[in-house]
C-alpha cells in the first residue's frame, strides 16, 4: 500500500518550496515522483503557433521526489508518518499520532 497517493493532501519537507501544502495531481511510481499542485513550478517558454500572435511564457508544475513528501493530517494539521490498520479489503491509511483516517 503506497504512502501517498493521487488526490492527497501532502506538504513539502524539504527543497525551495519548503513548508508548502498541496494537492496530488499525478503519481509516477516508476521514477519514484509526484507532481504536485503549484509546487515546483518551472516556466517554459512558447513560439508562436500562427502569424500575429506573440510568443508566452508559461509556468508548469514540475515532478517532486516523494521522499521530499509528507502526507498532511487535517485532525493534527501538520505532516505526518502513515499507518495502516485493518485487513484485506477493510485496510485503511491512518495517522500514527491520532489515528484518524487520511
Amino acid at each position: 500500500m503506497n504512502r501517498i497517493k493521487k488526490g492527497d493532501n501532502v506538504i513539502v519537507i524539504s527543497g525551495k518550496d519548503k513548508g508548502k501544502q498541496a494537492k496530488v495531481l499525478e503519481m509516477r511510481l516508476k521514477d519514484d515522483t509526484a507532481i504536485v499542485e503549484g509546487v515546483n513550478m518551472v516556466k517554459r517558454r512558447r513560439r508562436p503557433r500562427r502569424e500575429g500572435e506573440k510568443g508566452s511564457t508559461l509556468s508548469i508544475p514540475s515532478p517532486i521526489k516523494l521522499p521530499n513528501l509528507m502526507p498532511f493530517c487535517g485532525k493534527c494539521k501538520k505532516g505526518v508518518r502513515i499507518g495502516v490498520m485493518g485487513e484485506g479489503k477493510d485496510k485503511k491509511r491512518v495517522c500514527v499520532k491520532c489515528k484518524s483516517k487520511i
